[in-house]
Parts: C-alpha cells; sequence; structure tokens
C-alpha cells in the first residue's frame, strides 16, 4: 500500500488507497485521462462559442461571456441552455464535440497503467459518448472500461447534480463505499464523497479546477494521473 494523501489534508482525508481493496475506478474524461495542458478541451470551448454566436446572433466576446455565465451556474453549458433558452442537447453535443483530435499522441504508458488496475474501470463523463470514444481511441485506452455513463444517459442534467451519480452507480451495480473517482474538478467529487466514493482530485491551473476544493469531500490530491497510477500499481518510485 502506497502513501499518496493529499500534501493538504481535509479534514475528511483518508488513509492511503489499498488499490486490492477497490472494486470500481471511476474516470472522468475531459481534462483527466487527458491532460489540461493539451489544451484539447479548448477545441470544445471554441465550438461552444460558436455554436452560441450562430444562435443567438451575437458577436464572439457576448458569446464567451454567456457561455462561461451558464458553465457557472449550471455545471454545463449545455444545461444552462436548456433551461434558460430550450436549446436541443442533442444538436448541441454533436456540433461542439465535433473535433479533430488527429494530433493528440497514442499513450502507451497510460493505457498499460490503467490495464494494471484491479477492479472494474467506467468513465463518468459531463461529455457525449462518441466524444469519450473518440478521445480513448486516439489515446490508445479503448477496451479498457466496461462503459461510459455520459451527459446523454444522465438525462442531461451535469454533475455535481447528485442525481447522475445515483444514476451511474445503478447503471453500472457499483458499491460506492469501495470504488475510487477521479476528477479534475474538485467540485464534482462532492457528491461522490457523499455516497461513501473515495475521491481524488487531479488538479490543475485552469480557474474552475479548485472551485469548492476546500469543502472536505477531497480525500486525495494529485498533479498528474500517469504519475499516481504509477504508484497505484507499483510500477513506479513511491512518494
Amino acid at each position: 500500500m502506497i502513501n499518496i494523501s493529499s500534501p493538504h489534508p481535509t479534514p475528511q482525508s483518508r488513509p492511503a488507497i489499498d488499490p486490492d481493496a477497490v472494486s470500481c475506478w471511476i474516470f472522468d474524461l475531459d481534462n483527466t485521462l487527458y491532460p489540461a495542458a493539451s489544451n484539447l478541451f479548448a477545441r470544445v470551448s471554441r465550438r461552444m462559442t460558436a455554436f452560441i454566436q450562430a444562435e443567438f446572433t451575437l458577436a464572439e466576446e457576448e458569446a464567451r461571456a454567456l457561455q462561461k455565465k451558464l458553465f457557472l451556474e449550471y455545471g454545463t453549458t449545455m444545461r444552462g441552455l436548456m433551461v434558460e433558452h430550450d436549446t436541443n442537447p442533442e444538436r448541441f453535443l454533436h456540433d461542439v464535440h465535433d473535433i479533430d483530435v488527429s494530433d493528440m499522441a497514442p499513450d502507451p504508458r497510460l493505457a498499460t497503467l490503467i490495464d494494471r488496475l484491479p477492479g472494474r474501470r467506467v468513465i463518468f463523463t459531463n461529455g457525449s459518448v462518441p466524444h469519450a470514444d473518440r478521445i480513448t481511441r486516439q489515446l490508445g485506452i479503448d477496451g479498457l472500461f466496461e462503459g461510459t455513463f455520459d451527459i446523454v444517459a444522465g438525462n442531461f442534467i451535469p454533475k455535481p447534480d447528485p442525481q447522475p451519480y445515483r444514476d451511474m452507480i445503478a447503471r453500472f451495480g457499483l458499491d460506492p463505499t469501495s470504488a475510487v473517482m477521479i476528477e479534475d474538478m474538485a467540485k464534482n467529487l462532492k457528491p461522490a464523497a457523499e455516497m461513501g466514493m473515495t475521491t481524488v482530485w487531479l488538479r490543475h491551473d485552469m480557474e474552475w479546477s479548485s472551485d469548492g476544493a476546500g469543502d472536505g469531500h477531497v480525500h486525495h490530491e494529485i498533479t498528474d494521473l500517469t504519475t499516481w497510477l504509477e504508484q497505484i500499481t507499483g510500477a513506479g518510485v513511491a512518494c
């Protein structure tokens, strides 16, 4: 067992993770299974801005401002557009996730490390299954997950609303008390912790990453997924 506890313990910090005691590893997709520094999600964000520009005949700056406002208020821009403007979510998802990922380098090391994890593995994303499939194929990690629970499966209700977490648990028949959830947005770990999951926050420099990080539901904090997986699987040097 390797000590990978956060260097900034919270009131609910837990002991080191014993991988053999984990029944399921739940991974977020965007900015988690690939680094936020890759700026891949920025491509999706630009398509969101363009969608809003066309939908409401706005200048680019006005569209970005509306996009950010909806994201902060509703958890996803799409949810805000649905609630406030009755936007068709499937049309939105198809448009904004139609990005080119061909320049993303495959990550065989990541594939090896995920494959070494004992227990089940699923993806839980506010994106769509086609978006997840496109990225995991490009990274070379497709086939390593039991399935993907996306925003469509969650009835277009995004994290951190607790309902899609409950639906995801039911869909895969998970025991949350022996599950580990890895996510780059700290606030999205709160429902997971409340349901008994062990939470791992993948911290990065984007402004939304740390929102809610001090609320006591982050059990472990990391800055690099591959390094952490090396520690978990015993494939790297322990901290």
